[in-house]
């Protein structure tokens, strides 16, 4: 697939129809019921995925079988009838889809949105590299972060059925760390999957020119330096115009973060922005991956050349 700008699915209308799938960790029902709830308040008819409530048998941190969570995954992403696919839950096993999925039919499929975030970094970059299809880094229906935070949840609604509404992504406290200006494609995600994804087939096309959107939750910042390391060793912001920087919840003292963050990216001579509300945070954010876009560090924004859905 090309490392330019990526196909643009359709955009969402009342009546559509939505698949739910959970490519990752087990979902846990009330916080889901909560979730489904405020979709069908959107006007979306909601098609749940066969394996949606499983547990693998052995392993109790996956949702059923990697078969069977591809199965869902590959149904509702080939289903002309489906309009977009979101994950239910993140937590871990999107890596262990990846190998049962089927690219050759997934690829004949119109293209539709997928949407989730954490985790589903690994979707995303197989997505980019197999499909070359626009996605969304946004929050998951089946968690607290859908189902009980009004903010992240109505800034994914207008991304979804009114893109038009959301192509400038600012916050009044977000931080210039490394002043500038600069075009680019967006591409990246959750820093560990990205580090972890590190030369495996599926990883995402890095853009010609770039721009790197990174965030996570729960890392040590001598974790978050060594994924960062891991990236730069790899060349995988070679071409990036510019770094845009979201949460790092729970992941040290924040003025630890941040000197680690400017350590290993300020070399990199490109504008970087940091804290603009996206990935582990109140208020979640989403983020179409790979759209045109421009970062001005000055106005603290990252902007849309154009809405992420057609």
């Amino acid at each position: 697939m090309s490392a330019r700008e990526r196909r643009r699915p359709a955009r969402l209308h009342p009546g559509d129809t939505v698949a739910l799938v959970a490519p990752a960790g087990p979902v846990p029902g009330d916080v889901l019921d909560a979730g489904l709830e405020h979709l069908r308040s959107w006007g979306l008819h909601v098609r749940l995925g066969e394996h949606l409530l499983d547990r693998h048998p052995r392993l109790d941190y996956l949702a059923g079988t990697d078969t069977d969570r591809a199965a869902d995954l590959r149904r509702a992403y080939c289903d002309p009838d489906i309009a977009a696919v979101l994950c239910a839950r993140g937590g871990y096993g999107c890596t262990r889809v990846l190998e049962h999925l089927d690219w050759t039919a997934m690829s004949a499929a119109e293209p539709k949105a997928l949407v989730g975030s954490s985790d589903v970094t690994a979707l995303h970059e197989a997505f980019a590299a197999h499909l070359g299809v626009v996605t969304a880094f946004a929050p998951m229906v089946g968690t607290a972060a859908f189902a009980e935070d009004a903010p992240a949840r109505e800034h994914l609604r207008r991304s979804l059925f009114d893109p038009e509404t959301t192509t400038t992504l600012t916050r009044s406290d977000a931080e210039e760390l490394v002043p500038g200006r600069a075009r680019g494609v967006t591409y990246g995600g959750n820093l560990a999957l990205l580090a972890a994804g590190l030369g495996a087939p599926d990883a995402g096309p890095r853009p010609e020119r770039g721009i790197a959107v990174l965030e996570d939750v729960g890392e040590e910042p001598y974790r978050i330096d060594r994924a960062l390391q891991q990236l730069l060793r790899a060349g995988w912001f070679a071409g990036a115009s510019a770094v845009v920087l979201g949460s790092w919840t729970d992941c040290g003292p924040p003025e630890q973060v941040r000197a680690t963050l400017l350590d290993r990216l300020g070399g990199l001579g490109v504008p970087v922005l940091g804290g603009l509300g996206f990935g582990h945070c109140a208020g979640q954010r989403t983020v179409p991956l790979g759209v045109a876009a421009e970062v001005d560090t000055a106005a603290r924004a990252l902007s849309l050349t154009r809405p992420a859905l057609r």
